[in-house]
């Protein structure tokens, strides 16, 4: 979860609150500084750099970053005649962004009748993220959406186990407790050269844990429930490594 949506704790379905005697506002924004530099392109040239962005968390959206108007280049800004009003932050004007050959209409704004406690905002612009062509925080892309600072992905703990497996068509299989989950996982650290490409990567089972893929839950499908029938001739995997007999 972020911390303005989803279930954070100033989004609106919050799942916790905030210990205070007075009810606190049905919506409460925060800004801080983002602390890395953070660049904007557009049309294949850069058209903001700063060191001194400021994040807006709004309940319900993606952190917005707001740039000093003095770290964005001056000929890119051309203003317009919308005008819009925020309901917590007064007037915002709209501007068009250009460079050689490109142009993004309404793609920048800037709040002109902000109220004291929100003067951090004050002078500043910000871009609309679809808009502009790539947002960089450092060197590193952004990608998809806004970063979120707050923003938490936890990763299964994968714990390893004695005891390997073979498969003909892959190669030796490790496998992993997930928490209660024995051997809930695996992984082929050295495939077979002809499935090389899956050397490292991990796969569960969606019978001992839960594995969901764009939302929806797996669960195996007809036909790839199989029954071992063990390792022929007791066969282990130091004989998998052993080299082949009368090899070159």
């Amino acid at each position: 979860m972020g911390l303005a949506w989803q279930q954070g704790p100033l989004a609106t379905r919050a799942v916790g609150h905030f210990l205070v005697e007075q009810p606190l506002p049905e919506r409460l924004l925060f800004a801080e500084p983002l602390r890395r530099r953070m660049r904007v392109r557009f049309g294949g040239e850069w058209v903001a750099d700063s060191e001194d962005v400021v994040l807006l968390h709004e309940p319900g959206r993606y952190p917005v970053a707001y740039f000093p108007v003095a770290d964005v280049r001056e000929d890119v800004l051309v203003a317009g005649n919308r005008t819009t009003t925020h309901r917590e932050l007064g007037p915002a004007e709209w501007f068009t962004v250009r460079v050689a050959g490109h142009e993004a209409p309404r793609a920048a704004w800037r709040h002109t009748g902000l109220p004291g406690h929100a003067d951090v905002l004050r002078d500043r612009v910000a871009f609309a993220w679809r808009a502009m062509d790539a947002f960089y925080e450092e060197d590193e892309r952004i990608v998809g959406h806004a970063a979120d600072p707050y923003h938490r992905i936890d990763l299964a703990a994968l714990t390893p186990v004695e005891g390997e497996t073979f498969c003909p068509y892959k190669g030796l299989a490790g496998y992993f407790d997930i928490g209660p989950g024995k051997r809930a996982a695996w992984s082929y650290p050295e495939a077979w050269p002809e499935v090389e490409r899956v050397s490292g990567f991990v796969s569960f089972e969606p019978d001992l844990v839960d594995v969901t893929l764009d939302g929806r839950k797996l669960a195996l499908e007809p036909g790839q429930t199989v029954t071992p029938h063990g390792i022929d001739r007791g066969l282990d995997p130091g004989e998998l490594r052993s080299p082949v007999p009368g090899g070159n």
